[in-house]
């Protein structure tokens, strides 16, 4: 049965990233929760999107800026809540045993990879005793490579789009250099269409996420497929279309 993620939450539910949108997808009974982590310079790992605030938060400029004070007081858009620490997400997802945590780690606002980022997140996920049911997410093969090497034991997934398997050499030669490294690929909903038969060539389904789809033909085709996981802003349609499918 394929799996549902809830990505950054359910952010066509719930503002995005935001500590309301992680309490009330996991009432939906997703198989798992997506969501985004960046490095400040003042040692804190928060969990917001982009590496700027604009889109997302009552501010501007980088999100690697902002001081501790800062955060707390920079509200995410549409509600009452500070932009959360890694911390404060755990404290919530956590205790929810049967749903798995896809955390992405992100580079900065010049697309450069945090320094120590992956040691971070895994001695917070260490903490909070999730590490067996998290993957480690990124499009960076560094950055998963520097995930393996501080936490060999938690899971890795890696995503690519068509943009992304270009700058790599191609899609092929991009899934044959991350085979050995990650558990999942997750592929871009257009691009896993364009090139299904090269990748079932290479992987079987159970290691297949598709993204990210919101409308229920979308949804459907690939649930009639029989993919391996799928990560949606609706997972609320989703969860009740699999019902339907299954």
């Amino acid at each position: 049965m394929t799996r549902i993620t809830g990505h950054r939450g359910a952010r066509n539910l719930w503002p995005e990233n935001s500590l309301t949108g992680f309490r009330n997808a996991i009432t939906l009974g997703v198989d798992a929760i997506e969501f985004d982590v960046h490095l400040t310079r003042s040692g804190e790992l928060v969990v917001i999107h982009d590496a700027t605030l604009e889109r997302t938060a009552e501010g501007s400029g980088p999100v690697q800026n902002l001081s501790g004070e800062a955060r707390k007081a920079t509200l995410l858009k549409g509600t009452d809540e500070a932009i959360p620490t890694l911390g404060e997400v755990l404290e919530v997802l956590g205790p929810n045993k049967g749903i798995d945590l896809h955390v992405e780690i992100k580079i900065d606002e010049t697309g450069k990879a945090y320094p120590g980022i992956a040691a971070r997140v895994a001695a917070d996920l260490a903490r909070f005793d999730v590490g067996e049911r998290s993957y480690l997410t990124s499009f960076d093969t560094s950055v998963l490579e520097d995930c393996r090497l501080h936490a060999p034991d938690v899971s890795r997934l890696v995503s690519v789009n068509a943009a992304w398997a270009e700058k790599q050499g191609g899609l092929a030669a991009f899934i044959d250099r991350v085979d050995g490294l990650v558990e999942i690929v997750a592929v871009h909903h257009e691009l896993m269409e364009a090139e299904w038969d090269l990748i079932r060539s290479r992987l079987p389904m159970e290691r297949l996420c598709v993204w990210t789809l919101n409308d229920e033909p979308g949804i459907r085709h690939w649930l009639e497929r029989g993919i391996g996981s799928l990560t949606s802003d609706s997972p609320d349609l989703a969860l009740k279309l699999r019902a339907g499918v299954a």
